[in-house]
């Protein structure tokens, strides 16, 4: 008879690639709350979520989708949509007298500059305090969308204009004032 197994199933979380859970113990160790940021096919997720014995509990939350409410009519996954994202769920998390957080990303990729961190970025200038290295976030040109802008009106006359912005066109929305509705967004989130 065999006294031990040659084979150990691993956990189904593990297997379906959902769950790090070395990650996930040391974030839960720390007993703040989490800014918990996921990312779609075309829209961002950020909630803010607190550890329960029962199960986590999300306190407050917001996707990209919400922006359209406040008069973003551009892409939904882009680096301006996703710092809006963290600004409005920033100004909500002030609702529920959150002042701190961590950062959770879950299983993406940590890349300097990316849409994660723009979503961080926003979140830190609404007013909580998250230890961050400034070094991975965002510059404020990527942020208000210029290089979007200086993109467009470089290839502006040539075919690949109509193929790049063909969304922004199909919906009459002009890529060259990026820049102004994502300030004009910003003021009414801020206004909130």
């Amino acid at each position: 008879m065999a006294r031990s197994r040659r084979f150990t199933v691993r956990l189904k979380r593990v297997r379906t690639g959902k769950t790090n859970y070395k990650s996930r113990l040391k974030t839960l160790s720390s007993k703040k709350i989490r800014l918990v940021i996921r990312k779609k096919l075309n829209i961002l997720i950020a909630q803010f979520i607190k550890y329960e014995v029962k199960g986590d509990r999300v306190i407050t939350s917001a996707t990209t989708k919400d922006l359209r409410k406040f008069g973003w009519n551009c892409h939904l996954n882009n680096i301006p949509a996703s710092y809006l994202l963290g600004y409005l769920v920033g100004i909500k998390s002030q609702e529920h007298n959150i002042k701190e957080a961590i950062l959770d990303i879950g299983l993406h990729p940590s890349v300097n500059g990316s849409s994660i961190f723009a979503v961080l970025k926003g979140v830190i200038d609404s007013g909580l305090k998250i230890p961050v290295n400034e070094e991975i976030l965002p510059s404020e040109e990527r942020v208000s969308g210029k290089h979007i802008q200086d993109y467009c009106s470089k290839i502006k006359g040539t075919d690949n204009y109509n193929k790049q912005f063909s969304g922004y066109l199909k919906n009459k929305v002009n890529p060259d004032e990026i820049t102004k509705n994502f300030e004009e967004v910003k003021r009414k989130i801020g206004a909130k």
